[in-house]
């Protein structure tokens, strides 16, 4: 695997000719399991009740709210089905009860996490979430966090490298 061509190193802006290479080809043991785990997050071969145009509409959303557009437009790019309003971040599902709690959670947790409670996870499944959805919904956000935050640390290595 070409790890500057894996999702997070095109994301920070890293090439094989940057500063940073030799430290990111010292460490591409973490850069090729990030991009295993984008691709479970996001097309995994059971995706249970969130398609994977659903997983990449909320993977854009996360992203728009963290002001990350680049993965934002990785994002994007990975949408279909007619999923596109789900990352819009004004959209709040609309009359879909489903979606709106998917959407009021997504946001909840990547923008406010300490703010999330019990009843957060009893309102997903009172919208007929089963437990095995509320778990691929809380990896979603939390691995696509977790890429925001090693692009955005990236780039700040780049920055004064």
């Amino acid at each position: 695997m070409d790890i500057f061509e894996t999702v997070v190193a095109k994301a920070a802006g890293i090439s094989a000719g940057s500063p940073l290479a030799g430290v990111l080809s010292g460490r591409s043991d973490v850069l090729e399991l990030t991009e295993k785990s984008h691709d479970a997050a996001l097309r995994p071969r059971q995706p249970g009740g969130l398609t994977h145009s659903e997983r990449a509409a909320l993977a854009c959303r996360i992203a728009k709210l963290n002001s990350e557009p680049v993965l934002a437009r990785h994002y994007k790019s990975l949408i279909g089905g007619g999923n596109r309003a789900i990352a819009d971040t004004v959209f709040d599902g609309g009359e879909d009860t489903r979606l709106k709690a998917i959407l009021r959670h997504t946001d909840l947790v990547t923008v406010n996490p300490k703010e999330a409670i019990d009843g957060d996870i009893s309102a997903l499944r009172s919208a007929g979430l089963d437990d095995a959805d509320i778990v691929r919904l809380s990896e979603l956000i939390a691995f696509v966090s977790y890429q925001i935050r090693v692009a955005a640390g990236l780039r700040l290595m780049a920055e004064v490298s």
